[in-house]
């Protein structure tokens, strides 16, 4: 089940508009080039950034995604009638063989359990050609960023065109491990209404990145810093054997 910050369709369509620099995705469109891809499958690719600036410059391109308010708000963009537009995960996709896959942002987290982790994994190895890419990237569990996880270093206020004023903060709930739960609270000016969307991350380390993606059959080319995040995300590049 996708968070109701995913999956709220008035959350969902203000989520750009909240953080709209997402200059970040131009690193992996590079990484597309680099590897020569030419057909990519975005794992979580949520209201479609990445999916329809890959489409934009010619390649073809599945999303997928397991909440429908953001696939809704992601048709609605440039580039989307050429993007093909899946509602659910890596294990519900039809048969695919793509050069590349990607998972950005906090994708890879999200499963919380090593079943579910696994099996993702083993379903994105399948919808890959031999010799195809898996590009991801991870928190490192080592940088603590939840310590900044509260409302002194997070709250915000945005005028939202078509919306008016909305106010987010997000404060951390629990830490238990790797497992890392926090809560978005989000205020709109216009009717009062207060809006809240509850999640949690897992933080594998890099050995434990690299071993999961080992067992599901690639082999690690590369470990990168993200490029919005250098010493706090690591980017992985792996091929499928």
């Amino acid at each position: 089940m996708a968070d109701p910050i995913f999956d709220d369709r008035r959350l969902a369509e203000i989520y750009d508009p909240l953080d709209p620099d997402r200059s970040d995705l131009d690193v992996y469109a590079g990484i597309a080039d680099e590897l020569g891809a030419r057909s990519v499958l975005d794992v979580g690719c949520g209201t479609g950034t990445f999916a329809c600036l890959l489409a934009e410059r010619g390649l073809s391109v599945t999303g997928v995604d397991p909440a429908a308010a953001s696939l809704d708000v992601s048709r609605t963009k440039p580039g989307a009638d050429r993007v093909t537009w899946l509602h659910g995960d890596a294990t519900t996709l039809p048969p695919l063989q793509v050069d590349l896959a990607t998972m950005t942002a906090n994708v890879a987290q999200v499963f919380v359990t090593d079943e579910d982790w696994a099996a993702t994994l083993n379903a994105v190895h399948a919808a890959l050609r031999p010799g195809g890419h898996l590009v991801l990237e991870t928190r490192d569990p080592a940088a603590e960023a939840w310590r900044e996880w509260d409302r002194e270093h997070t709250h915000a206020r945005a005028d939202v065109d078509g919306v008016g004023g909305v106010e987010t903060w997000c404060d951390l709930t629990d830490v238990s491990g790797d497992l890392v739960s926090f809560r978005w609270t989000v205020v709109f000016d216009s009717d009062g209404a207060v809006l809240t969307s509850d999640s949690t991350l897992r933080f594998r380390s890099r050995v434990e990145v690299e071993a999961s993606l080992a067992d599901a059959g690639f082999t690690v080319e590369d470990v990168r810093d993200a490029p919005d995040r250098p010493g706090r995300e690591l980017v992985f590049l792996a091929r499928r054997g």
